[in-house]
């Protein structure tokens, strides 16, 4: 017995706007790309804005919007779906991809890389003109929903020989690459998820900005627009600015004291320990 999930698929539509800044041409991308239901790989550094944008898009489109959360446990049962006791009857229950496939909307596997190979390969016949999932437990060959769209996200800088995307998978999709945002519209950014004045926001896109130029020196990765974000809420809350600073970013990015100084160094370029936040001009 197959359980009904179509209202189920109405609880993944996104009513309130996400706030989220183009930075290029990416939203016309996607919108050409929907249209012909072309699958996507979103790349990009970690907190970027990929998984907002995703958001950002589903509302406008109108579409649901289901994210799995890859790992390396993910298997091919918790992408389709399985059987599960009911009382005295057993009920098939879709999966968060099948969930789509069948009733319509995007599904977004954020770090895709994560996840293993003999789950990556599941999503092949659904990537191209076919658009059928095989449903091997159930014995269906569902064929997927006019509205449905698949979409994947990985950060490059953390592919390795281990964990990296097949090329037969590559190249299934085309390709929007993201990147940190430059200082005025991470400040807007800044400003509009935290409620900081314009100042204090351009400070922390000024040291997000001169953080990264560290990656390549001991840096695995630049700070992200999140963690800014999260230092600017800190801040808002009443927290000095330099305590929310190495709270949110030098403590998170780094256990290297020698690093960790360097960091140090940038934020007091704007303002000294447990000191008010004041714009150095």
């Amino acid at each position: 017995m197959q359980k009904n999930n179509k209202k189920e698929i109405c609880e993944y539509r996104i009513n309130e706007e996400p706030n989220y800044i183009p930075q290029g041409n990416e939203e016309d991308i996607f919108m050409h790309a929907w249209k012909q239901r072309i699958p996507l790989i979103l790349k990009g550094p970690t907190g970027c804005g990929k998984t907002r944008f995703i958001q950002y898009m589903a509302y406008k489109l109108r579409q649901p919007l289901i994210t799995v959360s890859c790992h390396e446990d993910l298997t091919a049962s918790d992408l389709v779906g399985r059987y599960l006791l009911k009382g005295e009857e057993t009920v098939w229950q879709d999966g968060p991809l099948t969930l789509a496939v069948r009733y319509g909307g995007i599904c977004y596997l954020d770090e895709i890389v994560e996840a293993r190979n003999d789950t990556i390969v599941l999503i092949h016949s659904l990537t191209d003109d076919r658009r059928i999932l095989y449903l091997d437990r159930t014995g269906e060959v569902l064929r997927a929903h006019p509205d449905f769209m698949i979409v994947i996200s990985f950060n490059p800088g953390y592919q390795s020989i281990k964990k990296s995307l097949k090329e037969s998978t590559k190249q299934r999709f085309s390709s929007i690459i993201f990147s940190h945002p430059p200082v005025d519209v991470e400040e807007k950014i800044i400003a509009t998820e935290t409620g900081l004045s314009e100042d204090k926001s351009r400070i922390l896109a000024m040291i997000g900005e001169k953080i990264r130029n560290l990656q390549g020196y001991g840096l695995v990765e630049g700070v992200s627009t999140r963690l800014l974000v999260y230092a600017g809420r800190l801040i808002k809350e009443g927290l000095s600015p330099w305590n929310a600073c190495k709270t949110a970013i030098t403590q998170t990015l780094t256990d290297d004291p020698e690093i960790m100084k360097s960091m140090e160094d940038i934020i007091r370029m704007f303002f000294k320990p447990d000191e008010d936040l004041t714009f150095k001009r």
